[in-house]
C-alpha cells in the first residue's frame, strides 16, 4: 500500500521581542530567556518534532509545547489548529532562528501518511537521528540519541507499538497511552538509527495490515 504524506500546516507564528516579567513568570523562564516565538499548527506530533529540530538549529529552548483536546478537526478558532508550542532565546533573532526551523521540519522533512484516500486514517512514524533538547528531556535520554517517534488511532497504537519493540533492539522510553488529547496513542523508542528505522517499519507495516483486515484477528 503506497501511503500518502500529510504535512501540517503553520497557522499562525508571533515574535516577542522582549517578554514581560510577568508573564515570564508564568513559564519558569531563565534570565536568558528575553524573547518567545509563539506557533500554531494543525498536527500536533509534527509540532513536538519540529520544535526539537529548533533546539538544535538555534540557541532556543521549548518553555511550552501542548495539544488541543480532540484535535484540529474541534479547533477553538481557524489559526488554533490541534497545538501550541512555545521557544524561549536571548534574542528576537534566536527565536525567529528557531521558528524557521520549526516551519522547514513541518513543510518538508515531517509528515503522518494516510491509510484512506480521505486521510482520515493515518499514522506517524518518524525516526530523529539525532535529538535535540526537547524530545532528549522528553524521552529520559541523552541528547544526540536516536528516537522512533510512533504515533497511530488507539487500537494500531498498541498493536503497532508491540510489533516495533519486537522487530529492533530499541526500548520503550515513553508511552503515550490512548486517548491523548487528540484521541491517538503512541510512544518514543530508542536504540540505534537502523534499529530505530526497523521498528517505525515494522509499526507501519503492523498498522497497514490492520486497515487492510481490521476484523481479521
Amino acid at each position: 500500500m503506497a501511503l500518502e504524506r500529510i504535512y501540517a500546516d503553520i497557522l499562525a507564528v508571533r515574535i516577542i521581542p522582549n517578554v514581560d516579567p510577568d508573564l515570564a513568570k508564568q513559564f519558569k523562564l531563565e534570565n536568558h530567556h528575553r524573547s518567545l516565538a509563539i506557533f500554531t499548527s494543525t498536527v500536533d506530533d509534527i509540532g513536538y518534532t519540529a520544535l526539537d529540530e529548533a533546539t538544535k538549529r538555534a540557541d532556543v529552548d521549548v518553555v511550552y509545547a501542548r495539544s488541543f483536546y480532540a484535535g484540529s478537526g474541534h479547533a477553538s478558532g481557524p489559526l488554533s489548529g490541534e497545538m501550541i508550542g512555545i521557544l524561549a532565546g536571548p534574542s528576537p533573532d534566536e527565536v525567529q532562528s528557531g521558528i524557521d526551523a520549526v516551519r522547514q521540519t513541518a513543510e518538508t522533512s515531517a509528515y503522518f501518511e494516510a491509510l484512506n484516500p480521505e486521510k482520515t486514517h493515518a499514522l506517524y512514524a518518524h525516526v530523529v537521528s539525532s535529538t535535540g533538547s526537547y524530545l532528549s528531556k522528553e524521552a529520559g535520554i541523552r541528547r544526540g540519541e536516536a528516537l522512533a517517534y510512533l504515533i497511530a488511532p488507539p487500537l494500531e497504537a498498541v498493536y503497532g507499538l508491540d510489533a516495533a519493540i519486537k522487530a529492533a533492539d530499541v526500548k520503550l522510553v515513553k508511552f503515550f497511552g490512548p486517548p491523548s488529547e487528540t484521541n491517538f496513542g503512541g510512544g518514543l523508542l530508542t536504540g540505534s538509527q537502523s534499529a530505530c528505522q526497523a521498528a517505525a517499519d515494522a509499526f507501519r507495516d503492523a498498522i497497514i495490515d490492520i486497515a487492510e483486515k481490521p476484523i481479521k484477528y
